[in-house]
């Protein structure tokens, strides 16, 4: 433990690699010899188990124990599930409308995965996103959501609108250098301009390696794809680092949207969010709008946009569709 300790806080520090600051972090497994096995195969194997667990539990290091293993077959199990369920189409993305205050139309879509498991049935995004960030699948996840979210972003646009689609991105696919040379070629692919494409991104996110998160969102900025600050208001860095972003647009956090009717300071924050994001020269987006009296109060004060079970649910591609003839905030009429 004493040398993985140390291993641990050297590689902590960055270090330049071809001209680029490079910030690593690394998880070890530790296997004894004799007492994990007595000969090197069998001592690599149990090194690799503990090491999936430090990974799991984030906790830098995991020496080998008996109890170790049932966590690392259920995360291989589970590996192999996600990654089936990616081939064959067992996700599924649902949309939820985002309505333009301004004119009372719907104007974008919100694209959110689920899992129609064939065991364990229908499940939402909280349980299996974290698992995949923590075996290291989240990447293929996200590009999977983004090529099934472009493409439904072109079916879209065939009724001759100009509607865009928002994907969450993860702190973990944020940093990866290669995200936007993918989305570049996904924009090709379904044939659709990069500032039809909203990439939700949140504080938290950016701030875990600020340097390099803004390095890749400049990036993208310039491709002209349209950034946007999720859950704007619960990180700790809002107002001393919003300024130095290249995003287009922040989201209220739907915690002070559900508790503006109710709660004054609630109702204080989120006014003044609006005031803030359009004084920095930002489009404003509130979520979780549930009722007309919360729709109303944030036309009056000047928000751009609302998305919310108001409004509409998520809905899949078929019923979304029919959402778009039907509703009251349809395209046209």
């Amino acid at each position: 433990p004493g040398v993985a300790e140390k291993m641990l806080k050297i590689l902590e520090r960055p270090f330049k690699l071809a001209g680029q600051l490079v910030d690593v972090s690394a998880s070890f497994g530790i296997a004894y010899f004799p007492d994990h096995g007595d000969d090197s195969v069998t001592l690599l194997q149990k090194a690799d188990v503990a090491m999936y667990a430090a990974k799991r539990n984030h906790s830098g290091f995991e020496i080998y124990s008996g109890g170790l293993v049932q966590g690392s077959r259920a995360d291989l199990a589970f590996k192999s599930e996600l990654l089936q369920a990616m081939a064959c189409d067992e996700l599924v993305l649902y949309f939820q409308p985002k309505i333009d205050l301004r004119t009372g139309r719907a104007t974008s879509v919100e694209a959110l995965v689920r899992w129609q498991h064939p065991q364990r049935g229908f499940l939402p995004p909280d349980m299996f996103i974290p698992m995949a960030e923590q075996i290291g699948l989240i990447n293929q996840l996200t590009f999977w959501v983004l090529k099934k979210a472009l493409l439904q972003c072109a079916e879209l646009n065939k009724t001759g609108s100009d509607f865009t689609v928002a994907v969450n991105l993860s702190a973990r696919s944020l940093h990866d250098i290669r995200l936007p040379g993918e989305i570049a070629r996904m924009l090709a692919d379904a044939q659709i301009k990069p500032s039809m494409l909203i990439l939700e991104i949140t504080e938290s996110a950016v701030m875990s390696n600020a340097e390099e998160a803004l390095e890749v969102l400049q990036i993208l900025d310039k491709m002209g794809v349209t950034l946007s600050i999720d859950d704007f208001g619960t990180g700790y860095s809002s107002l001393a680092y919003l300024s130095k972003l290249p995003v287009d647009e922040i989201k209220i956090d739907k915690s002070f949207v559900l508790g503006m009717v109710a709660d004054q300071q609630a109702a204080v924050i989120v006014r003044s969010t609006i005031d803030l994001g359009h004084n920095l020269g930002k489009e404003v987006v509130a979520e979780g709008v549930e009722t007309l009296e919360m729709l109303d109060l944030l036309s009056e004060w000047g928000c751009d946009t609302a998305q919310g079970y108001y409004m509409s649910k998520p809905l899949p591609a078929d019923k979304l569709m029919q959402w778009l003839r039907e509703s009251q905030w349809k395209v046209t009429g």
